[in-house]
Formats: C-alpha cells, structure tokens, sequence
C-alpha cells in the first residue's frame, strides 16, 4: 500500500510476523523484512505496487527479534541487497536470537552479517533517515526518522494505544520509557509501527503519545 509518493507499506501477515516499509529515492530501502514464512506473499504484494525484489538496494532492521529479521538472508539471497546494521545490532546480533529461541522459541532461520554499518543517518539519495538508537523492547532497537517526510519508523517501540513488550530477553521499562519520550518529541505527521495500524496526522499521534505515557509508562 502506498502511503505517500516513495513510500510504502506491507502490513503483517501472521504470528510472529511484522510490518514492512519500502522508501524509494535514489536507493530503495527495505526495513523490517518480517518472518521468513510470509516472505514469498510480501514479494507477491511489493510486486503489486510495482517493487521488483531486485529493485531493493537495502535491508535494514528496527531490530533483532525474529519477526522482524527472519527473512533478511532469504530477501538478500533473491535481492542482491546489501544488509545495513547499527553498530548495536551486529554486536547483539547471536544473543538476541538466542534469547529468541529460548523465550518465544522462534529463532532466525538463517544467519545474516552487516555489509553496512551506520550510525546516526542513511541517505537514500535526496532525503535522509536519522538513525535514533531507542532501546527498552531490546537494546539494539532503533527508529528511522525523516526530517524532510515527518515519518517515524519505530518498531516495536511504540503502537496505535500500545507499547513495546519489555519482558523479552534484555528488556527495559524504564529505557523504554526514556525513549518514547525522545521519539514524542519530533516533528511528525507519520507514524510507522512494527505493528497494527499506521497513524496519520500530527494531532493523532500527540494524543496517542499522550495514551501511552499516561497508560503504559507512568509508573516508571
């Protein structure tokens, strides 16, 4: 589904599976594959939308949890992407899947490595995405973030009404607090989640920033 012009959105198919955003510029990025299971469907659907897979130049990761990196090195098999991680990821990379394995009991069918790594921004050609490390659902969480678009990327950090689980392996409320209230704080007019609906528009998003500190993250 196309959200705006050079953006696009593939949303969840199943259990432990998650959203999936396509930005197009110069370079076309992927993030958040999702599970390996539901890959073919979501190639299917990118094909729709006139997204060959070897129109894809990079996968990226919000983070290490399985439904949302699981199909990485099946995608980069058939794309030729190169994978780009965050300095955190590729160093919490092996511990996070198996911390997977042993709590959800799902883990990362097949390994991948980082061809890239960034640190607080990718360009894509004429826009940009800062690179905002936002731990507390894992540590190596991360958010993109567009200036130029108001859109926020941000995984699991935070959903429609909801927030991101912190009882899974190196989980934290109180950093996981820390960082909604940094991501609150930007200029936004699209936000992205791991999950569920999409929100549109700077004023439902306020509020529902509001929801989630008054709900969720208040007794921290």
């Amino acid at each position: 589904m196309r959200i705006r012009d050079g953006v696009y959105w593939f949303r969840e198919r199943g259990m432990f599976d998650a959203n999936t955003y396509v930005l197009q510029d110069e370079l076309t990025v992927l993030i958040d594959p999702g599970l390996e299971t539901y890959l073919e469907p979501r190639l299917n659907a990118m094909r729709e939308e006139g997204i060959a897979p070897n129109d894809i130049d990079v996968i990226a990761i919000t983070h290490l949890h399985p439904d949302h990196c699981g199909a990485v090195a099946a995608l980069q098999e058939i794309s030729g992407a190169k994978v780009a991680l965050h300095p955190l990821q590729e160093e919490y990379l092996e511990v996070m899947d198996e911390g997977s394995r042993d709590t959800l009991g799902v883990g990362i069918t097949r390994k991948f490595s980082a061809d890239i790594v960034f640190a607080d921004r990718l360009s894509l050609g004429s826009a940009e995405l800062k690179i905002l490390h936002t731990p507390g659902h894992s540590p190596a969480s991360i958010c993109f973030y567009s200036e130029d678009l108001k859109l926020l990327i941000c995984g699991d950090l935070v959903f429609e009404q909801g927030v991101g689980r912190t009882d899974l392996p190196f989980g934290n409320l109180a950093e996981l607090k820390r960082s909604i209230e940094t991501v609150s704080a930007l200029d936004t007019e699209v936000l992205l989640p791991g999950h569920g609906e999409i929100l549109e528009g700077p004023e439902s998003i306020r509020r529902n920033f509001e929801f989630v500190k008054m709900f969720f993250t208040s007794f921290v």
